[in-house]
């Protein structure tokens, strides 16, 4: 799968952006697609995953501020950001994994195997 993630950018805290991630080379429709992010100096984290069957799950501290949505007719996943903070700033990337209906969602890095080439959003203060 190639992954392409956009729509990063410089945001006001308390401000919105949406990030979109469009796929390529493999039935979208099969696809867990998740969101994590690396800020400067710290591990990759978990932002949201969403299942191939509708289902989502998301990191507590971004529960009520970002949806995670999935278009499988436009073979993209977007994650919109709401209320931004400026410990929001980092890199984000879009992960995909082939999955079943039946499998639980994977929210862990290591469960994915097709990676995108991140976005950055910066939130100033």
């Amino acid at each position: 799968v190639q992954l392409q993630a956009s729509g990063g950018g410089l945001v006001q805290a308390g401000g919105s952006l949406r990030l979109s991630c469009s796929a390529s080379g493999y039935t979208f429709s099969r696809l867990a697609l998740s969101w994590f992010r690396r800020a400067p100096g710290e591990e990759r984290e978990f932002v949201a995953a969403i299942h191939r069957n509708g289902g989502t799950h998301y990191a507590d501290n971004m529960k009520g501020r970002f949806t995670i949505s999935r278009d499988n007719a436009k073979k993209s996943v977007y994650l919109q950001m709401n209320s931004l903070k400026p410990e929001d700033t980092a890199a984000y990337f879009c992960a995909a994994r082939d999955t079943i209906l039946t499998a639980p969602l994977p929210t862990g890095a290591n469960q994915y195997s097709s990676w995108g080439q991140g976005t950055q959003v910066t939130v100033s203060s």
